[in-house]
């Protein structure tokens, strides 16, 4: 009897751990392919952005958009439309990310989070403290959080480049430290990054969370009708001055992440509806409407096996990675060259402390908290990862596009400011690319020999 529990103990790990790993496979496909259509959309918004279409350029995304009925109207500029209310649906995602993580992958067991998470810590602390030393003056000085976030498709992207001979596990710990990355800019948005609040704000985004929590008991699964209450939190955080993108996260972190009923029972379901399907007299019938209710059975099992967190996050993800994030890039990524003043000497102070803080301050944070904590015997590193994987991840820590460019909207109001800034981060990221691309390259090479 002990045997058989121990059996099937060991066989629910093995199913978790396969789910897990599937979900995590697609995850890395689809994140790969959108970090190539991001730089090719960064690439395009800089090449637009110094053309002779530049004007067309920056009048389309001041391009007014209203929504609305009768007397509630509100009108925004496209621009907002894409940083603040698009890129809300990228915080969903990321959200529900860090709830799979939490709940089953990698942030689950602490003895195997430590080393990404302290990891992520340190390549945080080392590029803030960099671009405070180079920016002295409080009107740079607010982009401090600008060169601290790691972009997840872009780095993998990089990864996917250099095909098969990166380990998995190297992946996985990129992920990770990703994630972890995306917490921490996720809390510098919250509390470093929100206007005056206004609490009535909070009041208006607290009462579409009690909506989210009542529908959750009322067993609501369906996805669309968390629209409205989801709308309820980003209208409350609008108007309390902290950034709207954060109801993306909250919603995120509140989706279910077990599945609506048993294994069993779906199974059953499954079976029941089968046999109406293939039972002779429907067959003989050929009646379309007999078979209306198995199918309807078979389509409820199917959203019934899966957790919410994995079917909302499976159906969004393609839309944010292919569509979400490319059209930030292009609206973002169009410096004008003609527009920034290097002679300024704040403005080389900013431009050079994003640059070195990316590519030499996050890696150095990454590598140095690592080789410390292995050092001290208060980790070790996970199995498949050399110090040369070590190296690779930290370079490749150095992208920080979407995060950091998303930052540096909200740190810079001065337009020269904010070129110079996204300019920094353009340069940053992509030397940090190229550097892991051929770290990367040579590692493959040395292990063919």
């Amino acid at each position: 009897m002990q045997k058989k529990q121990s059996a099937s103990k060991l066989s629910s790990r093995q199913s978790i751990a396969r789910k897990a790993f599937t979900a995590l496979e697609h995850f890395l496909r689809v994140e790969a392919a959108s970090g190539i259509l991001l730089m090719a959309s960064a690439a395009i918004a800089l090449v637009w952005g110094n053309s002779s279409f530049a004007p067309g350029y920056q009048k389309i995304w001041e391009l007014p958009l209203t929504i609305g009925a009768g007397e509630f109207v509100f009108t925004r500029s496209l621009h907002f439309w894409i940083n603040d209310a698009l890129m809300t649906v990228f915080f969903l995602v990321v959200g529900m990310e860090i709830r799979r993580e939490i709940h089953e992958g990698s942030l689950s067991d602490i003895r195997q989070a430590v080393l990404p998470l302290a990891a992520a810590i340190g390549g945080v602390a080392a590029p803030a403290l960099i671009y405070i030393a180079a920016n002295h003056t409080s009107d740079t000085l607010r982009g401090w959080a600008v060169p601290t976030a790691t972009d997840i498709a872009f780095a993998v992207g990089v990864l996917a480049l250099l095909g098969r001979s990166v380990p998995s596990s190297v992946r996985i710990f990129l992920l990770t430290l990703a994630i972890v990355d995306d917490i921490i800019a996720v809390l510098i948005i919250a509390f470093f990054y929100s206007s005056g609040l206004n609490y009535d704000g909070f009041i208006v985004a607290a009462a579409g969370i009690a909506v989210v929590f009542l529908m959750q008991r009322l067993n609501i699964g369906t996805a669309p009708a968390y629209i409205a209450p989801g709308v309820v939190i980003w209208t409350g955080l609008l108007i309390s001055g902290a950034h709207p993108t954060l109801a993306g996260i909250a919603l995120g972190l509140m989706v279910p992440v077990t599945p609506r009923y048993t294994r069993e029972r779906v199974v059953a379901e499954l079976s029941r509806a089968t046999n109406d399907l293939v039972a002779p007299d429907v067959a003989l019938v050929g009646d379309v409407d007999h078979l209306t209710r198995p199918l309807q059975t078979l389509r409820l099992a199917q959203r019934g096996l899966l957790p919410p967190v994995l079917r909302v996050q499976h159906a969004l993800h393609p839309w944010v990675a292919f569509g979400v994030m490319p059209l930030f890039a292009l609206a973002n990524a169009g410096v004008t060259l003609r527009g920034i003043d290097l002679s300024r000497s704040e403005m080389l102070s900013l431009m050079a402390g994003i640059t070195v803080a990316l590519t030499v301050g996050k890696p150095l944070g990454v590598f140095c908290v690592t080789w410390l904590l292995i050092k001290l015997k208060l980790c070790r590193l996970p199995d498949g990862i050399s110090w040369g994987g070590v190296r690779l991840i930290a370079l490749l820590a150095g992208i920080g596009f979407t995060m950091s460019i998303f930052i540096a909207t909200l740190a810079f109001k001065e337009e020269i400011a904010l070129n110079v800034a996204k300019l920094a981060v353009l340069l940053g990221s992509l030397t940090a690319g190229i550097l892991g691309l051929a770290l990367g390259a040579l590692q493959s090479r040395r292990r063919k020999k």
